[in-house]
């Protein structure tokens, strides 16, 4: 009781007031990135910042860290603390925030994103990093291949032997839990674990279960050489990762549209695994590896990007189409 009432008032001054321990405001024309406190979250708020004072070092940059919920990050852009978001995912912000119906199609639900962050938010909603962090069944590199199983279809014939762990949300969630799973899928697990999502991976390199349920950019991923599997049914919706910016700064400075777009497909998922495994088992901090990253690839210079304003539907959400 003493913890909810605690998270209640801190909520009460978030929304009472701009968030303390700020170096800038988006309000004073500052580029304010809000982060978040993933690993994942934090190294994508200094790649956008670090972009952005390579190209435009006259400007002020901030980044806002430790918010915990997508609300959080959304609050921080709507009461003008920050202008950008430094990683958004389509599946969460549908039917989170924007209170739309799932869907498993891509393409459909970025699309969607991008109207109901237009309209609801005034920011744009950019292409995508290149990268997805999906719920994934994954299992041991060894079991893989012992098995010859790269789908998760394929494990109805190992079911009944199967131990598998998951996190304790997903067997009641709507959508995309384990009763949509058996719907989808149209088998069940005979043995299945509920547990922390944090412990899954050491769960299955271990040994202790087969097969478990995490999240396919997590560094342990790499760490422990596990073998995503395909969801080959759809249970999933998608959830790409994109930069949200405000139409206020935006239009303060258009140059910082081509800066964020220099990014897009540049990340995939193995080099996110990576990158995450750094920040979150090597202890390097987001600032090194946004920069090492930024350095390899000459922060783009050569990257060509197509504007907005040359893409038909952006164009059509922007004026007010479909």
């Amino acid at each position: 009781m003493k913890k909810t009432l605690l998270i209640i008032s801190l909520l009460m001054m978030l929304v009472g007031c701009s968030l303390p321990g700020l170096g800038g405001s988006a309000r004073n024309d500052d580029i304010v990135v809000a982060g978040g406190n993933t690993a994942e979250r934090r190294i994508m708020a200094e790649v956008l910042v670090q972009m952005v004072n390579h190209y435009q070092p006259e400007l002020s940059t901030h980044i806002i860290d430790n918010l915990g919920t997508t609300m959080l990050i959304v609050q921080t852009i709507t009461r003008q603390d920050a202008n950008f978001s430094s990683i958004m995912y389509t599946g969460t912000s549908l039917t989170g925030e924007l209170g739309m119906e799932a869907t498993t199609n891509t393409e459909e639900a970025f699309w969607k994103v991008v109207q109901g962050y237009h309209e609801e938010y005034d920011a744009v909603w950019f292409p995508t990093y290149g990268f997805a962090n999906t719920y994934a069944f994954m299992v041991r590199r060894d079991f893989a291949q012992q098995h010859g199983i790269t789908k998760v279809s394929e494990l109805e014939a190992l079911a009944s032997e199967v131990s598998v762990g998951v996190d304790d949300s997903w067997l009641t969630r709507q959508g995309d839990g384990y009763e949509d799973f058996q719907r989808i899928y149209g088998y069940s697990f005979y043995d299945i674990f509920p547990m922390s999502i944090g412990l899954v991976y050491t769960a299955v390199e271990s040994g202790d279960v087969d097969v478990v349920l995490g999240y396919s950019t997590d560094g342990r991923v790499d760490a422990y050489d596990l073998v995503l599997l395909e969801d080959d049914l759809a249970l999933f919706p998608p959830y790409d990762a994109s930069a949200i910016v405000s139409h206020q700064v935006l239009e303060a400075h258009p140059e910082l549209e081509e800066i964020v777009l220099k990014l897009e497909n540049t990340i995939d998922e193995t080099l996110m695994q990576t990158m995450n495994r750094q920040h979150d088992e090597y202890r390097i901090e987001a600032a090194i590896i946004a920069k090492e990253f930024l350095e390899e690839n000459n922060y783009f210079e050569d990257k060509e990007v197509i504007p907005l304003s040359q893409r038909p539907q952006y164009q059509a959400i922007f004026e007010g189409g479909n």
